[in-house]
């Protein structure tokens, strides 16, 4: 590995043992065996190193595993396959807690720091492109659009999803049932 992906790998490790707001340049450096000024060469600053580190392991922890997920509904109808979806995403929440954690501290500085929110922005890109990908996979006759359009749906529940999870470890959240009843009656009220 080179500095940067050692000074992620550190951000990561740092991070999940001390928490984001006790975690220093220092404590990065050293868990990634680089010389603080690396972190400077390569981020630009502490906080786009943090914000970059817990978006490429939450990418990577709950990404991979809702991306699985969606490959596993190949060849069901799409509302049956959101709801098969939906109802496996608390297990890769559980999976990824102490992540979600990390990310939900960092949150708040993201809102007030104008690089990590352009970063954040700029990842959504690719974040819906990769669930859109796995989507055409499980369902190829789904045109690029559409799959985009259910993709940003996907994402933008999951992160409702992951927020509450967070705050009710799983307790009283719709499963997918419930919601795929609610898709299916706002979508036969478009139609009429």
């Amino acid at each position: 590995m080179g500095n940067r992906e050692d000074l992620l790998a550190g951000a990561r490790k740092a991070i999940l043992e001390r928490g984001v707001a006790k975690t220093t340049a220092r404590d990065i450096a050293t868990a990634a065996g680089v010389s603080l000024a690396a972190i400077g060469y390569h981020f630009g600053s502490k906080e786009r190193l943090i914000t970059e580190a817990l978006a490429e392991a939450l990418g990577s922890g709950i990404g991979d595993s809702m991306e699985a997920l969606i490959r596993d509904t190949t060849g069901k109808p799409l509302l049956e396959a959101f709801a098969q979806m939906w109802d496996g995403m608390p297990e890769v929440l559980e999976n990824n807690r102490e992540g979600m954690l990390a990310s939900l501290e960092n949150l708040l500085r993201v809102a007030r720091t104008p690089e990590s929110q352009e970063f954040m922005t700029d990842s959504l890109t690719g974040a819906y492109a990769d669930i859109a990908h796995a989507l055409q996979q499980a369902h190829p006759e789904l045109d690029q659009d559409v799959a985009r359009a259910i993709a940003e749906l996907y994402f933008v529940l999951t992160q409702g999803l992951g927020v509450l999870w967070m705050i009710t470890r799983g307790k009283n959240l719709p499963d997918g049932a419930r919601l795929t009843e609610a898709i299916a009656v706002l979508a036969q009220d478009l139609r009429t």
